[in-house]
């Protein structure tokens, strides 16, 4: 299995995601050097708390150099605000652009539910795609946000989750996916969507089957 870049966008639990990955024998490494993430042809965005930090850490030479790999072929994976800033804005403490790389918003959950959503939550509207192989409706994630996309686009929804309102907890086009839950925090169902996922990025899954 080639290298895997975690990108540190300065925020989020990034040793936890590494222990996951490599326990599934991937060889990552976390890294903020827009040489590495060029050459990268698997890639991670994870990150927790507010989505503008993160989007600010990635302007310039890093954000060039992602939009570099995917250019020549990476796959993406966000994950929880890593997945929100791939949408094309965000408006937590005022307005953020986003990359751009998904449409859609990210906007607040409902008031008259418990927020920040942290917990366990199961999906639901699951549909067939070689990331959620062997994932099906009712398996329980872990979420931790206040926040989550809308306004995306129904072909982009790879499964839903609801907390005051439906929102897409699976998202992706083509080789840029995302999850608003934390798979390296959602025990065996969260594994088996990393592993699904480095294995679409090396063509063992055929990453053609259901991508839009």
């Amino acid at each position: 299995m080639s290298r895997v870049a975690i990108i540190d966008a300065g925020v989020g639990n990034l040793g936890n995601l590494k222990r996951a990955l490599d326990a599934l024998g991937a060889v990552s490494e976390i890294t903020s050097d827009p040489a590495q993430v060029s050459a990268s042809r698997c890639l991670f965005l994870p990150g927790v708390g507010a989505f503008r930090p993160p989007r600010e850490r990635l302007r310039g030479e890093l954000e060039t150099a992602l939009r570099r790999a995917l250019d020549q072929g990476a796959w993406l994976l966000g994950i929880c605000v890593g997945f929100q800033i791939l949408f094309e804005r965000g408006y937590e403490f005022g307005t953020t652009d986003g990359l751009g790389l998904l449409r859609g918003e990210v906007t607040s959950l409902p008031a008259g539910v418990r927020l920040p959503h942290i917990g366990w939550s199961p999906l639901h509207d699951v549909v067939d795609h070689p990331l959620l192989e062997g994932v099906s409706a009712g398996g329980h994630v872990y979420f931790v946000h206040g926040f989550a996309p809308e306004g995306t686009r129904a072909s982009d929804d790879l499964a839903l989750c609801t907390h005051g309102r439906s929102f897409p907890a699976v998202c992706g086009r083509d080789r840029v996916l995302g999850t608003q839950f934390h798979p390296e925090k959602s025990g065996d169902l969260g594994l088996r969507l990393l592993r699904n996922f480095l294995e679409m990025s090396q063509g063992v899954l055929n990453g053609s089957r259901s991508v839009h």
